[in-house]
């Protein structure tokens, strides 16, 4: 089972409306689909992240400077490979592509491991579960919107089957903001899971006045509250002042720094991406590390794989998606065996690896190059 050759695809979808949060716009689904074949005539079909900006160049990365690391290796020799791909980092470079496009390799070979075993990356990674609750994310500051919209926004992925929603705040002040997540907590009732995401938009000052007003409406977690340069020392400072638990991690790239977090006593929730962290080996460390924290693991969007890994563990939570018909177009439409959702619960794809089959009409539509 060696490593022969690999395709990668840029995937670049415009997208109708502007779906951005407290510090970002998002105009395009974009994502990256690795295609790594064996000499045995095994091939992944996996696809990657939404980087907006470079997808073409980390589709050029995996097949330019990754494969010829590779290449001639056996599939089971994850750690090894892994280990060479990252050396890569040593030298100064933009690290967060070439960790993304390590993460396609990373996951490519994991899918491939699956197939050759017949075993599903969930029971590879520890088959805990075969199910888990999903959420939406929502929320969205778009022009025009009014107060009572954002409550037909929650209860419209409530009908969808989601079991909860990921809600943007940190656009607004900490007042205008826990109005909103109030329509939306009374809109949907207390049997809803809502979480608030700040994408790291306010102040420690502003991030506590936000809990401290929105404390009674049961909130799950209260996602990266803070500005990014000194985000482990604030979040430390928010948790201990607050009574809703923190959650961070996604724009970590490495599990050293999910421990920088742990370490910090910023965070009671992980959600590391499997996507942009170097794959599912590096993410397995990152897991290891919140267990013996007594952390729990929540995962930045990636329904496609995050399901398999946080249903591997006893510490995993919930799996995210874009339940909006228009936000993503990948989850609605190119993957193509989507296992259903039922009373608010995904299905881990149950074929091996990944299990993931992909439209080839969109892929031929949107393929960038």
């Amino acid at each position: 089972m060696k490593i022969h050759s690999v395709e990668a695809i840029a995937i670049d979808i415009p997208l109708k409306k502007n779906f951005g949060g407290s510090t970002y716009s998002v105009l395009k689904r974009c994502t990256v689909i690795t295609r790594l074949r064996t000499h045995d005539g095994l091939v992944s079909e996996v696809y990657n992240g939404d980087n907006r900006e470079r997808s073409s160049e980390i589709a050029r990365i995996i097949e330019d400077e990754l494969l010829p690391l590779a290449k001639g290796m056996r599939i089971f020799e994850y750690e090894r490979i892994w280990e060479k791909m990252f050396a890569l980092t040593h030298a100064s470079r933009d690290r967060k592509t070439l960790l993304e496009a390590i993460a396609c390799m990373d996951c490519a070979i994991w899918d491939l491991i699956g197939k050759a075993l017949k075993k599903t990356v969930r029971e590879l990674l520890g088959g805990y579960r075969e199910r888990l609750p999903i959420i939406s994310i929502g929320g969205y500051y778009m022009p025009g919107k009014k107060l009572a919209d954002f409550g037909k926004e929650v209860e419209s992925y409530r009908k969808a089957g989601m079991a909860g929603c990921k809600f943007k705040v940190g656009g607004l002040t900490p007042e205008e903001d826990a109005r909103r997540v109030a329509v939306a907590r009374k809109a949907v009732g207390d049997d809803f899971i809502l979480c608030v995401d700040a994408n790291r938009g306010w102040s420690a000052q502003d991030a506590i006045r936000f809990a401290r007003l929105i404390e009674p409406l049961n909130i799950r977690w209260f996602e990266e509250p803070c500005h990014w340069h000194d985000d482990a020392a604030m979040m430390a400072r928010v948790r201990r002042s607050i009574r809703i638990p923190v959650t961070a991690g996604q724009c970590e790239i490495t599990s050293q720094g999910v421990r920088r977090l742990i370490d910090a006593g910023a965070v009671d929730f992980v959600n590391y991406d499997v996507s942009e962290g170097g794959g599912v080996t590096d993410w397995k460390r990152a897991a290891a590390l919140c267990a013996t924290a007594g952390i729990e693991m929540a995962h930045h969007e990636e329904a496609q794989i995050a399901s398999h890994l946080l249903a591997a563990v006893p510490h995993g939570t919930y799996a995210e998606c874009f339940a909006h018909p228009e936000r993503d177009p990948v989850w609605q439409a190119m993957w193509a065996n989507r296992p259903p959702i039922k009373n608010s619960m995904l299905e881990v794809s149950k074929d091996p690896g990944f299990g993931l089959e992909l439209d080839p009409g969109m892929i031929r539509k949107y393929r960038v190059g």
